[in-house]
């Protein structure tokens, strides 16, 4: 053998083997393609915490329950999409959180769980959204949780701790962001701030219309910025604005998309826009299945909002996607499958609205009674008492995410899972690949396997700066 060669080869083997496997595998930085730069405008949307098995299911649930495929599935059934698998891992560990996952998409690198673009040095990267508002673009954020929760944050700031919410919304108005829609008045409001700070009176003087209720969103006028904040915490669950009147003048997801959309839409140089659906990640945490599917549904409204505006705009890039998978759901193999998936269209409300009704002194009767209003579940006498003894101290409390009264979230799941043959792994995020689609100019940058950084590369190879 030639002994120049193979000392070439080696060399370069012991390159290749330096790289992790996500660098081997990923094609987004390599990508060289002379229709880059077209778009005018890009669209990203996350389905916050979306396992393959909640795609799966929101699908299911449409076609066999509402007569119709899912948005998003539609998009691949007619072609009209590029498709990837995505690694979603953060700087230090396989299994990302909100905030990692999205400074990889905002600033293009992995960082720890926790921290929003913040590298391991304490270098700050800039934020995309900064980025493309610096080059006069107009930028927007909006999600079914609070405004300054990880994932619109990591298009936006810089911040060593996700949990820093008052200080993200200071953050937000000196950035001065045209379009914010969301939850969490508690960081905005002077009463119920540490600091009192009255952010609402600095929004407004920065020249902000302030929103509080859907109503509101009728006297928006065109060229204001907008602060649109319709709760304390985040939005109400979909299932639950359904059917509780006191969610009735809570705006949809989509309804918020199109508000920020038609806001932004006019400017000469382009706009960029985050919708995010943080609820699905909320409902998986908490094993809830109605939860899950209707504001996945929710989101699914929110796509199609999206994709009626880019396919007649036709300058618009539309990234749908999800930053991690979270509790893996997913039908479970049986005689009676279908019925017993097909009866979670009794479900009236999430299981944290049933299970927080239930009360210390409720009777087992009364218990049996309220699951079967709330889920038309039948309980055996066995089932309701093990509920009851989580109400009168008999049982240890279930800690988890979100879980704030520490309700009985596991055990429920289980009980509904033997009446709607659907599983869950955890109550926490997964590690698994997830589902990308890109749409309009730039689409064609989508490799069949990237990592989730790769995205940022790619939005600003399809809308230059």
């Amino acid at each position: 053998m030639d002994r120049r060669k193979f000392l070439k080869g080696s060399a370069l083997l012991s390159g290749l083997l330096t790289l992790s496997p996500s660098n081997l595998w990923s094609f987004g930085k390599t990508i060289e393609n002379p229709h880059t730069g077209k778009a005018k405008n890009i669209i990203f949307m996350v389905s916050d915490g979306m396992s393959l098995g909640t795609l799966s299911m929101a699908d299911l649930y449409s076609r066999n329950i509402l007569g119709k495929g899912s948005n998003w599935l539609n998009l691949y059934h007619d072609k009209k999409v590029t498709r990837a698998l995505m690694d979603t891992a953060s700087a230090n560990s396989i299994v990302t959180d909100s905030a990692a996952a999205s400074s990889a998409f905002g600033g293009g690198i992995r960082v720890k769980n926790g921290t929003l673009n913040i590298g391991a040095n304490g270098e700050k990267h800039l934020p995309i959204w900064q980025q493309y508002k610096k080059a006069g673009k107009k930028a927007g954020c909006v999600t079914t949780v609070t405004i300054t929760h990880a994932t619109p944050a990591g298009f936006c700031v810089n911040s060593s701790k996700r949990n820093a919410e008052p200080q993200i919304a200071e953050m937000y108005a000196e950035l001065e962001l045209d379009v914010l829609l969301g939850g969490g008045d508690e960081f905005f409001n002077p009463a119920k701030r540490e600091d009192k700070k009255d952010l609402y009176s600095v929004y407004s003087k920065k020249g902000y219309r302030i929103l509080k209720t859907q109503n509101d969103l009728k006297e928006i006028k065109k060229g204001e910025k907008l602060l649109g904040i319709f709760s304390t915490g985040a939005l109400p669950y979909s299932i639950d604005r359904t059917h509780l009147p006191e969610f009735k003048n809570t705006p949809a997801l989509a309804e918020l998309a199109k508000t920020a959309i038609d806001q932004m839409k006019d400017h000469p140089d382009g706009f960029v826009l985050q919708v995010e659906a943080g609820k699905v990640d909320w409902s998986a945490h908490a094993n809830d299945v109605a939860a899950l599917i209707h504001d996945q549904l929710a989101f699914d409204e929110a796509v199609k909002t999206v994709m009626d505006f880019a396919e007649k705009d036709g300058n618009t890039l539309v990234i749908i996607t999800t930053d991690h998978g979270n509790a893996n759901p997913g039908t479970i193999y049986g005689t009676d499958a279908t019925r017993n998936f097909n009866s979670i269209s009794d479900y009236k409300y999430t299981n944290e609205y049933i299970l927080n009704k239930i009360q210390k002194d409720y009777s087992v009767k009364d218990i049996k009674d309220w699951i079967y209003e709330g889920n038309k579940i039948v309980l055996n006498d066995d089932e309701a008492k093990h509920l009851q003894s989580f109400y009168n101290g008999l049982e240890k409390e279930e800690e988890g995410l979100y879980n704030y009264k520490k309700l009985p979230f596991k055990l429920y799941s289980e009980i509904q899972k033997n009446r709607n043959s659907v599983g869950w792994i955890s109550m926490d995020h997964s590690g698994d690949y997830v589902e990308v689609a890109a749409y309009g100019p730039g689409n064609e940058l989508l490799q069949p396997f990237i990592k989730n950084t790769d995205l940022h590369d790619l939005m600003l190879k399809a809308c230059l700066i």
